[in-house]
């Protein structure tokens, strides 16, 4: 089969060279040109040429868009709990997921095990791997105990055989792990170039929408922690899917950056086990110091991630320092922290200027949110002064350099969660505080800094 020619195009300029050169001869820019499939002729049907693109939807004629009937996305469930709310209630019919993690931190394990349950509930799955052999996909399934599995198994790294092989074999769901190691021989570059994940994920993404078939990615990331192939494959998909923890740790979070089909900054929470991962369902716990007796330098809060209200414990602890004294945060903004302790002297009194200063969420979950800010405050004053905050406290809040205490989105499902898991004081924004009581549960609504530490003072 002869190949298709194949021009290198520059990222910068879009200048084109027959071949590849280290510096652009349009732009001059260095390093920036990259393989692509040469634009093919009217006999061709490239993805790179735009008529390779026309399978992808029917034409139609042009309509206003109150004319176009909504339909609900039909979704079935991948047979675990937690996979299923990240990517917003199941496997969406011609959906494309890609999931990206550190080696090592169970990317494999957890599809093997959804493509297995998919499999028991009737739905025909294939598992494309190009980075093991047969044998040892089958090693890794005994190991997990799933014995009698009837998921089709491909171990192939070309892309003309596996889409082969899916016309052949017309599954409802394929896994293709990884696409870093899948090639087309239409190109010459190899695989895992920018040019090869490109025209394979396009590729895939083209049959998907096509024939109705869910694709599931998986993608390598690089040593800073993104996906390899820059952004190219997060743009072509439809849900993206983030591992998280430490490979030293139990617990793993599934986190959704992207979902055309769900809500973003979704996670799962599983736990490794000996028999794969294992969907935790009280997240809360895992977040949760167990001290028997209130200890200084300790504050919970309720973050949400997504649809959920999750309990972390934000612990801070505060030392005599040198002549440059220390500031870091693990899980927390390195730069919001600094900014919290400027607005903890001026506007409350409290000094830190030659204190180090540790922050921590527990648990390894990492809080992206402002809401956070009272918490890490309290807890900052609670160790400087030695004092434990009382049993059942928590407190969130996001804090301006005013002074002021701004509300959090969604407080009422925080509080909510909070008094499910036995919280019975809370001091939040005043803007967050419930018009209806809640049972079992005190809240102190505060406006500014200052009236959250004498809050605190009053009830310690």
């Amino acid at each position: 089969m002869a190949k298709d020619k194949t021009t290198f195009i520059c990222t910068e300029c879009g200048g084109t060279s027959p071949r590849w050169l280290g510096k652009c001869p349009s732009c001059g820019a260095w390093n920036s040109l990259i393989e692509q499939v040469a634009e093919a002729g009217p006999g061709k049907n490239r993805l790179s040429a735009p008529q390779g693109y026309a399978g992808l939807a029917h034409a139609q004629p042009v309509m206003p868009l109150a004319a176009i009937e909504a339909q609900d996305v039909a979704r079935t469930p991948s047979g675990i709990e937690e996979l299923d709310r990240v990517l917003g209630g199941g496997i969406v019919e011609g959906g494309v997921v890609l999931i990206g993690g550190d080696p090592g931190i169970g990317k494999s394990t957890l599809l093997l095990q959804a493509m297995d349950a998919l499999q028991r509930a009737g739905l025909p799955a294939l598992y494309v791997t190009g980075e093991e052999s047969g044998a040892q996909v089958a090693l890794r399934s005994r190991r997990l105990g799933i014995d009698g599995s009837q998921v089709q198994l491909l171990a192939e790294i070309q892309l003309e055989k596996i889409l082969a092989t899916v016309d052949a074999t017309q599954p409802a769901v394929v896994v293709i792990d990884s696409i870093q190691t899948t090639y087309s021989d239409q190109l010459t570059s190899a695989p895992g170039s920018v040019a090869q994940v490109r025209e394979c994920a396009a590729h895939l993404t083209r049959m998907a929408k096509g024939t109705g078939i869910a694709v599931i990615l998986v993608g390598h990331v690089t040593k800073e922690g993104a996906l390899a192939g820059p952004r190219v494959l997060e743009h072509m998909v439809d849900t993206v899917l983030y591992f998280e923890g430490d490979t030293h740790s139990q617990f793993r979070l599934v986190r959704a950056i992207k979902n055309r089909f769900g809500a973003v900054n979704e996670i799962g929470v599983f736990a490794m086990t000996e028999k794969g991962l294992k969907g935790v369902s009280n997240p809360s716990a895992i977040f949760l110091s167990q001290h028997s007796e209130p200890v200084p330098g300790s504050c919970v809060m309720v973050t949400l991630e997504g649809t959920r209200p999750m309990l972390v414990e934000i612990q801070a602890l505060v030392d005599s320092g040198g002549p440059s004294p220390r500031r870091l945060s693990v899980g927390l903004d390195k730069d919001r922290l600094a900014m919290l302790l400027a607005v903890l002297h001026r506007h409350a009194g409290v000094a830190c200027m030659d204190q180090d200063v540790f922050v921590n969420a527990v648990g390894g979950v990492r809080i992206s949110e402002p809401a956070a800010d009272l918490a890490v405050m309290l807890a900052i004053t609670s160790s400087l002064r030695g004092k434990a905050l009382p049993r059942g406290f928590l407190a969130f809040g996001e804090v301006g350099l005013a002074g002021e205490v701004r509300p959090a989105p969604r407080g009422q499902e925080r509080l909510k969660e909070a008094a499910k898991l036995g919280f019975s004081v809370a001091v939040v924004p005043k803007a967050n505080a419930p018009k209806k009581p809640i049972e079992g549960l005190t809240i102190h609504a505060v406006e500014r800094v200052e009236e959250a530490m004498n809050v605190v003072r009053g009830i310690g």
